[in-house]
């Protein structure tokens, strides 16, 4: 397992709005090695060009960080981290309404997948962590398909939702929204608000309650969207 790097990892950002997103606090070496591993990923990406990047040497680079991994570690803490608080702060903000949790969930992680695409595209490089690392992540993870279960769960308990298999839902939910990372990209067609708006649609039609468009006038995706 990679050990603890001298580099403090990014603390869990400040509990605030959970739709607000400032500019993620990295190191330099975090900064430019999120950037090299979005642009090249984390096997096209050197130890030698993030140093580059940095503009240090190479035993420099090692006094903060064991190895290439440790640097991915660090990236993939902050993501997970930042997604899971996001999340919980949105369920606990719509009270005990499943249908209110379940949009504010969904809505929490596909912004993240959209402000944070970079950190969000880590997830695709999982493979390359040796397994007490991979089952560490794994495990931090695990959380964020927890809440969502139990949200689904308890919509069922109360006859809102209509699902046979909470867990199963939670987890093709939680897919669809993580596939946004290997597809969104700034200055797209969509602002991540319009894409959170649309997926909360999806998610609500596919537990078995009316979405979002029959409220709104949102149009489905391949529509104009209500807003112009």
């Amino acid at each position: 397992m990679v050990k603890k790097s001298n580099e403090a990892t990014p603390d869990v950002p400040a509990r605030g709005d959970w739709r607000r997103y400032e500019p993620v606090e990295l190191s330099p070496i975090l900064t430019h090695a999120l950037e090299a591993f979005y642009e090249h990923g984390f096997h096209g990406t050197t130890v030698r060009d993030i140093a580059r990047r940095v503009g240090v040497t190479v035993p420099a680079l090692y006094y903060h960080h064991e190895n290439k991994e440790a640097v991915l570690v660090a990236l993939l803490e902050t993501a997970t981290n930042d997604v899971i608080w996001r999340a919980n702060a949105a369920a606990e903000e719509s009270g005990d309404d499943p249908e209110a949790r379940l949009a504010n969930v969904v809505e929490a992680v596909v912004l993240h997948m959209t402000h944070r695409v970079r950190l969000a595209a880590l997830d695709s490089e999982l493979r390359y962590l040796q397994p007490d690392n991979r089952r560490h992540y794994a495990a931090t993870r695990k959380k964020l398909e927890t809440l969502l279960t139990e949200v689904i769960e308890d919509g069922v308990d109360r006859g809102v939702f209509a699902v046979t298999l909470p867990a199963e839902t939670a987890r093709a939910l939680l897919g669809m929204c993580q596939a946004i990372a290997k597809w969104y990209h700034d200055g797209g067609p969509l602002r991540p608000e319009e894409i959170a708006e649309r997926y909360v649609d999806i998610a609500l039609t596919t537990v078995g309650v009316r979405g979002l468009a029959s409220r709104t006038g949102l149009e489905h995706p391949g529509g104009a969207s209500s807003a112009g």
